[in-house]
C-alpha cells in the first residue's frame, strides 16, 4: 500500500515541484497557459472521454448528484464557521465549495485509478465547474452571465461528446488522434501550472489559510460519507467521491475573487495553504480508495 500511495503522490509532487522551481527562476506569465488549458485542452480530454465507447451517461446520475451535495453541502458546513470568525462569506465559502478537481483531482484520478478513473473524474469535474461558474460566480459577484456558462469550450465538448456516444458516431482516426492528444497533454500542463500558483503563496492571513486547508477537505469528506448511504454509488464511483471531496480549493477562486475585488489576498491563502496542506491530506485517503 506504502508503494501505491508513492505512486499516486511522487509524480504529483515531482511535476508541480518542476513548476515551482521553475517559477523561482524564470517568473512565468500563466494568462496564456490557463486559456489553453481552459479553451483548448480540456474540452479536447472532455470530449475525447464522453465520446468514448467506455463512457456510458446513464451510470454516473449519483455521481452527478453527489458532486452537487458536496458542493452546496460544504458551503452550509462552511458557513457558520465564517459567521463565527467574522469573515466576509463571500470570500470564505467560494474556496471551501469550488475544490481543485482540475488542476489536481484528474492527475490524482489517473495515477490512482488508471484509465478507468477518468470518466468519473470529468463528470465530478464538469459538474462542478457548471455549479462554480453559476451559483459560485453568484456568490462573489451577485451575477451570472448564462450564455458564457452554457457556451463555454468545455460545456459545448460535453454536449458534442455525449451526442456521439449516445448515436455511436464513428470518428475518423485522423481526427481522434490529435484531439486524444490534446487532451492528454493537459494533466501534466495542469501540475506544473499549480507548482507555479503555489510560489506566489504568502504567509500573510496565514491563520484563515491554515483554517480553510483544514475546513475545505473536512466538509467535502463529512457530505460524501453522508451521501452515500442514500446514493448507493459503486466502488468505482465511490471512491474517486472520496478523493475528489478531500481536494484543496481551487486556483481559479483566486483568479475570480481579484476580478471581483473580494478580498484576493485572502483567497489567495486559502488556496496556498490548502494546495500545500493537500501534500498531506491525499495520502491520508488514498489507503480508504486505492484499488
Amino acid at each position: 500500500m506504502i508503494i501505491r500511495i508513492l505512486e499516486v503522490m511522487i509524480p504529483v509532487i515531482a511535476v508541480a515541484g518542476l513548476g515551482s522551481l521553475y517559477s523561482l527562476k524564470k517568473r512565468t506569465d500563466l494568462g496564456g497557459i490557463n486559456a489553453l488549458s481552459v479553451n483548448v485542452f480540456l474540452p479536447a480530454l472532455v470530449f475525447s472521454v464522453m465520446s468514448s465507447q467506455d463512457f456510458d451517461l446513464a451510470r454516473y446520475p449519483g455521481l452527478a448528484i453527489a458532486a452537487a451535495a458536496v458542493f452546496f453541502g460544504s458551503g452550509l458546513l462552511a458557513w457558520p464557521l465564517a459567521v463565527l470568525f467574522r469573515y466576509d462569506p463571500r470570500t470564505f465559502l467560494p474556496p471551501m465549495m469550488f475544490n481543485n478537481c482540475g488542476n489536481l483531482g484528474l492527475p490524482l484520478a489517473i495515477l490512482a485509478f488508471g484509465d478507468a478513473g477518468l470518466a468519473p473524474a470529468v463528470v465530478l469535474l464538469i459538474v462542478t465547474n457548471l455549479l462554480y461558474f453559476s451559483f459560485g460566480i453568484y456568490i462573489v459577484g451577485r451575477e451570472v452571465n448564462w450564455r458564457d456558462v452554457v457556451l463555454s469550450p468545455t460545456i459545448l465538448a460535453s454536449v458534442a461528446g455525449l451526442i456521439v456516444s449516445l448515436f455511436n458516431i464513428p470518428i475518423p482516426l485522423v481526427v481522434a488522434t490529435p484531439i486524444d492528444m490534446l487532451g492528454d497533454a493537459l494533466i501534466p500542463v495542469m501540475l506544473f501550472t499549480l507548482g507555479i500558483r503555489l510560489v506566489d503563496v504568502k504567509l500573510s492571513d496565514w491563520k484563515l489559510g491554515l483554517l480553510g486547508a483544514v475546513i475545505c477537505p473536512l466538509t467535502g469528506l463529512i457530505i460524501a460519507l453522508a451521501v452515500q448511504p442514500l446514493l448507493q454509488l459503486p466502488p468505482d464511483q465511490f471512491g474517486p467521491l472520496l478523493l475528489y471531496s478531500i481536494l484543496p480549493p481551487a486556483v481559479l477562486v483566486y483568479l475570480v475573487a481579484e476580478q471581483y475585488g473580494q478580498e484576493p489576498e485572502k483567497v489567495a491563502a486559502m488556496v496556498g495553504f490548502g494546495n500545500i496542506a493537500a501534500i498531506a491530506v491525499v495520502p491520508l485517503m488514498l489507503p480508504f480508495v486505492l484499488p
